[in-house]
């Protein structure tokens, strides 16, 4: 099997990095390959945080119709269990985990950014979900985690009308946090390492930092968001004190007791 996804790891971060060109259309193997990638990364303890990006030209231009054209709805009943589970085992990353955009983010695309924690885009960068124009609707957690992050009536507007925005529109609705400004005219190469440099220095201050607080910190607002308000307390307290039994609580309070620069463990 071709290798389209890989992660590569590089002082203390990991990239899961997309390489299917022209546009990482995101056929079965691509995810299977994305779920191996994302269970590597999160079982790996030199991997403090996690960066998903498709290379300077395209993020993900969505799914592989071609591969989909033919599917029956037996078939599909099927696969799109593969499909939503493989983007949901990025979703579960422990980790901080920023998507770097650069051209399109479209369909499936977009759907892999929305399991980010941030999400940062180049000026030029397009997103959506325009699945509604091939008769059919988002089903990687698209009509789910895009209501989440910008509420439900942007997001019918977005999967009913199939339209694409621009990065700084979905900056100002809250699917973009960061928009890294590049020149259209410049080349691909250059604008592309921008981006990716951007979502590197978000994930390079986690480096070395008290994982297993951020693990508890991550855990606790995914898992709140779906639950009431009382559930979801009940969620972050049971976290909160689960951290006093670890070595990186000791070694924090320790420190700020001292007044030194806390050396955490990640244990």
């Amino acid at each position: 099997m071709d290798a389209f996804v890989r992660l590569q790891v590089d002082n203390g971060i990991g990239t899961i990095r997309l390489d299917r060109p022209p546009m990482n259309a995101l056929d079965t193997a691509m995810q299977e390959q994305i779920r191996a990638a994302a269970v590597e990364a999160t079982g790996r303890a030199d991997v403090a945080a996690v960066v998903l990006y498709g290379g300077e030209k395209v993020f993900a231009a969505g799914a592989d119709i071609k591969e989909m054209i033919d599917m029956s709805y037996s078939d599909m009943a099927i696969r799109s269990h593969g499909l939503t589970s493989s983007f949901d085992a990025v979703a579960r990353i422990p980790k901080p985990v920023v998507a770097a955009i650069n051209g399109y983010a479209l369909g499936g695309g977009c759907e892999l950014a929305l399991t980010a924690d941030r999400r940062v885009a180049a000026s030029t960068a397009k997103l959506g979900q325009p699945e509604i124009k091939l008769g059919i609707i988002p089903g990687a957690g698209g009509t789910q985690r895009l209501a989440r992050l910008v509420g439900p009536a942007k997001a019918k507007d977005l999967i009913f009308t199939g339209r694409l925005i621009d990065a700084q529109h979905a900056h100002a609705i809250g699917l973009v946090d960061e928009v890294v400004e590049t020149d259209p005219a410049a080349e691909p190469d250059t604008a592309g390492a921008s981006v990716y440099a951007a979502a590197r220095a978000w994930a390079a201050q986690f480096v070395g930092g008290p994982a297993q607080a951020l693990r508890a910190a991550k855990a606790a607002i995914d898992h709140g968001l779906d639950v009431d308000l009382a559930t979801g307390l009940e969620i972050e307290r049971q976290n909160f004190a689960a951290l006093f039994a670890t070595e990186d609580r000791r070694i924090g309070m320790s420190a700020f007791v001292e007044k030194s620069t806390p050396t955490f463990t990640g244990r």
